[in-house]
Order: structure tokens, then sequence, then C-alpha cells
């Protein structure tokens, strides 16, 4: 087997600090296999910018177009506010999710039994919650044209994004829903706002028509957005695959997140289409927590959303799925243990470093 090109951006915050848990990993497997991953590392959002002023160079996206994978950290903070806006660090993020079509964004929110209580939720509503966020990322608002604000004279100014889809990027995230509901509990919920928005009618209309000609046996059903973001919080577990567009999905995977007992828990994928010849999908597994700029060179941030983000990029890129289950259980039984970072610790209770966490899911990984 070649050697598997991973590509590692840390980004800014408390991203090079997940990263660095996550590089003990893959330095133990590559101890473990006789051809393992080969990494480069480069700059991305406000790192980037600091070194270079741009959110990402033209020769690191490149290495983006070379690897098999990439693996993100995060990027932002208030420390960039005053860049110019083509340059602001989240332009990298989404110059990446463009370039490399990066078009379905998979979030999962998994509740481990031993996080039941630190959800906001009761127990009850979220033990064995298991829901798949998938997400169309790069159309929609973030993309959109126009994008600007408009100076209307006499002291007024018109600020504009616009929401556009075409049928063909509806057709490509339907499907891509459709079939993972198919390798889980075969329910898709398709959320937008078709009452008040024409793309939401279109979109409404699109993956109708997808169900009924392509996957019949899976079931459907249409829920708004809004309601589907209350119902998440009052029954979260009568999900199985959120099917949704760019803005919504960003909101309602946060909202998912929470149910999990913290935004450090939870990972995402976003995946381009099969390559024709190969069958690979261009990905990038990032953690949904964000940089987090206010526990930064801390110590203290939860690691588990880029250990699992990785698990993703072991199941989906490389096919490696013994090596994914082994780092689920090792997380669930790290998290079984009782170690907990700040974020995921009762009021009062003993928490330990970020390095500690990541110490002892390696540990556990080696182990089973």
């Amino acid at each position: 087997m070649a050697t598997r090109k991973l590509l590692l951006l840390p980004g800014d915050g408390i991203g090079p600090e997940t990263m660095t848990e996550v590089e003990k990993l893959i330095a133990a497997m590559n101890r473990e296999h006789a051809t393992g991953f080969e990494t480069e590392t480069a700059l991305v959002g406000g790192a980037a910018w600091e070194a270079h002023k741009v959110s990402l160079r033209d020769a690191d996206m490149a290495l983006a177009h070379a690897a098999d994978a990439i693996l993100f950290g995060a990027v932002g903070g208030p420390r960039w506010d005053g860049i110019p806006y083509e340059h602001r660090p989240e332009a990298g993020l989404l110059r990446l999710r463009k370039e490399l079509q990066l078009f379905a964004n998979l979030r999962p929110a998994i509740c481990y039994p031993a996080l039941a209580d630190a959800s906001s939720l009761k127990r009850e509503l979220v033990d064995g919650l298991d829901i798949l966020i998938v997400r169309e990322l790069t159309g929609g608002v973030y993309f959109g044209e126009p994008k600007e604000i408009r100076d209307l004279g006499n002291g007024q100014k018109r600020a504009i994004d616009t929401q556009v889809y075409d049928t063909y990027e509806i057709e490509r995230i339907a499907r891509a829903g459709f079939d993972f509901a198919r390798t889980r509990r075969n329910k898709v919920t398709s959320m937008e706002k078709r009452n008040v928005m024409k793309s939401g009618l279109y979109w409404n209309e699109v993956v109708t028509r997808i169900h009924r000609d392509e996957y019949p046996d899976v079931q459907l059903e249409h829920m708004l957005a809004d309601a589907g973001g209350m119902q998440l919080v009052r029954r979260p577990k009568q999900f199985d695959v959120i099917l949704t567009d760019n803005l919504f999905g960003d909101l309602l995977s946060d909202i998912a997140a929470m149910l999990t007992g913290s935004l450090g828990m939870l990972p995402s994928a976003s995946l381009g289409a099969p390559d024709e010849t190969t069958g690979m999908r261009r990905a990038m597994y990032e953690p949904v927590h964000g940089s987090a700029p206010d526990i930064a060179g801390k110590g203290v941030a939860n690691p588990i959303a880029m250990f699992a983000s990785f698990g993703m990029c072991l199941r989906y890129s490389f096919n490696m799925i013994a090596e994914a289950d082994r780092l689920e259980r090792a997380i669930a039984r790290v998290l079984a243990s009782g170690l907990r970072t700040p974020d995921l610790a009762p009021e009062g209770a003993a928490t330990v470093t970020t390095a500690a966490m990541g110490d002892a899911v390696v540990a556990a990984y080696l182990a089973d």
C-alpha cells in the first residue's frame, strides 16, 4: 500500500494544541504500520496572515490538492478583526472548501453514555443520541453573489448577501444524504424555509424528486429549519440524517453539538465527489469547535473532536475501518474512566489538561 499523504493545517487558537495530540497518535500508528502516514504541515488563517499577509498561500493550496486528505484545526479570533475582509482567517477555510469542491459536510452528533449528564438536556433525551447532519458546503448564502455593502448616499448603506442554489448543487447533496441514510437507520429529514424563501421552495422540490426517482426505500420527511432547531432540543432522537443547506447546517450543527455535552466533542468531514478512476474523494476533516481564543494557550482545550475528526479521516479517506473503530472505542473508554477536560466537567470536579487527555486516548488506542 502506498504511503498515505496527510496535510496538517493547525490554524489558530486551540487548533495547534489539539493537532499536537493527534500527531502523537499518527506517530504511534506509523510505528505499528509498515507503510503509514506521510504528513506535511502548513499555515492557514490568522497564522498565515501573520507570516505571509494572506489567509492561505497558493503554494499551500497546491499541497492541499496533492494530499490524500487534510486535517484542519481552526481559524480566526478577535486578533484579526481589523484585517482586510478578503484576507480574514475564514477566507482560507472557504477557499479550501470551494477550490477542492468539498460540497458535502458531515457532522455527527453522538452522545457517549459517560457524557449524557454533561448535555444541556436531560439524560433521557440524549442517552444513545446518534444524528448525522449532512450540510451543503459550497453554495448558498456564504458564496452567493452579489455580496457587498452599497453606499446609498445620505448616510445610508445597504448590506447584501445572496442565497443561491443551482439544481445540481441540491441534487448531489441530496444523494449524499440519502446514501448515508442507507448505511444508518434509513431516514432523512430535509430542513429549509420554503414558507418564506424561494431557495427553500426549490430545495424542497428537488429533494422530493430525487427521493421519488432514486431513493424510494429511504424514509423522507420535510421540516422547516426553525422548527427543526426547536425539535433538536425537544426530542432529538427522532432524527437520523438531517439534510440541509449551508447556512442552516451551520446553525443546526452547533445546536446538535451542545446535545453531546460540548462543542469540543463534535467532529466533521467535508467531502467532494468520488474520483471516476480511483473512487477516492477529496476530503478535509475538522473539529466544529472553532479557535476558542479565550482558552488558547492555556492547555485546557478538549482534543477529542480532533481525534474524532481523524477517526472520520481513517474511515472515509483511507478505508481503515478497523482503526477508526478502535479509535472510537479508545475515546469511549477514556470518557468512561472519568477523565474530563474543563468543558466536560461539572463545577468543582477534577479536570485534566489537553496533553493528558491526548495521552490517555493514545494509550487506550494502543492498548486495544
